[in-house]
C-alpha cells in the first residue's frame, strides 16, 4: 500500500538522485571529455556522461531512499 510518507521519501530520494546526476554529468563534461569538434563527438560525449550520471544519480537516489526507509 502506498502511504504519503513513502511518497515523500521517494520524491526526496529522486531529487537527491537528480542533483547527483547533474553533478556527475557536469564534472565528466567539464573535466574529462574534450571540447567536441564534430556533432558525432558531441553526441558521444553527451551519451557517455548521460549514461554515467544517470547510473550514479539512480544509484545514489535509491541508496538514500533505502537508507531512510529501512533504518
Amino acid at each position: 500500500m502506498l502511504r504519503k510518507d513513502n511518497v515523500k521519501e521517494a520524491l526526496a530520494a529522486g531529487v537527491i538522485g537528480a542533483l547527483m546526476g547533474f553533478f556527475f554529468s557536469f564534472i565528466i563534461n567539464y573535466f574529462f571529455l574534450p571540447v567536441p569538434t564534430t556533432a558525432i563527438v558531441n553526441a558521444l560525449g553527451n551519451g557517455t556522461s548521460g549514461l554515467i550520471s544517470g547510473f550514479m544519480g539512480g544509484f545514489m537516489g535509491l541508496l538514500f531512499y533505502f537508507r531512510k526507509t529501512l533504518m
